[in-house]
C-alpha cells in the first residue's frame, strides 16, 4: 500500500580522511575529496576539497590547496586556502600564502608574502585516467 523510496547510501566526501602516518613518504601529488592529514613526507603538491592537517614533524615540498587548514609542520611552497588557515606554533611556511582568514599562534613562521580576503573558490579535484590504457607496450 504504501510505497517505500529506497534511498542510495550516498558518502559524505568532506568526511571521507586521507592519513600519510608518520615515516612514509610519497614522491608525487596527492588530491582527495575530503580530509587529508600528513604526518609524514610528501614531495610533490596536495589538494584537498576539504580539511588539511599538517602533523607537527611533517613535510610538504610542494604547493598545497585546501578548504580549510591546520599547520603544525613545514611546507616549502605555496599555500592557498578557501576559508581559514591555522598555523600552529611548530608551523613554519616557506611560500607565499592566500587564504580568507588567517590565525598565526605565537611560535609559527613563514617567509613569503601573506594575502588575506580571498574569495572562497571551488577546488576542482580531476580524476585521472586508467593507466593501462594510456601505455603502450613494446617487445625488444
Amino acid at each position: 500500500m504504501f510505497s517505500k523510496e529506497e534511498k542510495k547510501p550516498t558518502e559524505d566526501l568532506s568526511t571521507i580522511s586521507n592519513i600519510l602516518g608518520k615515516e612514509t613518504t610519497l614522491d608525487g601529488d596527492l588530491a582527495s575529496a575530503g580530509n587529508v592529514r600528513i604526518e609524514g613526507k610528501v614531495l610533490g603538491s596536495v589538494k584537498a576539497k576539504a580539511k588539511f592537517a599538517l602533523g607537527v614533524d611533517a613535510v610538504v615540498e610542494g604547493n598545497v590547496l585546501a578548504r580549510t587548514a591546520e599547520v603544525a609542520g613545514k611546507i616549502i611552497g605555496n599555500i592557498e586556502v578557501a576559508e581559514l588557515l591555522i598555523l600552529k606554533p611548530t608551523a613554519v611556511i616557506h611560500g607565499d600564502i592566500l587564504t580568507n582568514k588567517l590565525v598565526v599562534d605565537p611560535g609559527a613562521t613563514f617567509n613569503g608574502g601573506c594575502k588575506m580576503g580571498h574569495l572562497a573558490k571551488d577546488i576542482e579535484i580531476e580524476q585521472p585516467e586508467s593507466r593501462a590504457t594510456e601505455q603502450t607496450f613494446k617487445r625488444a
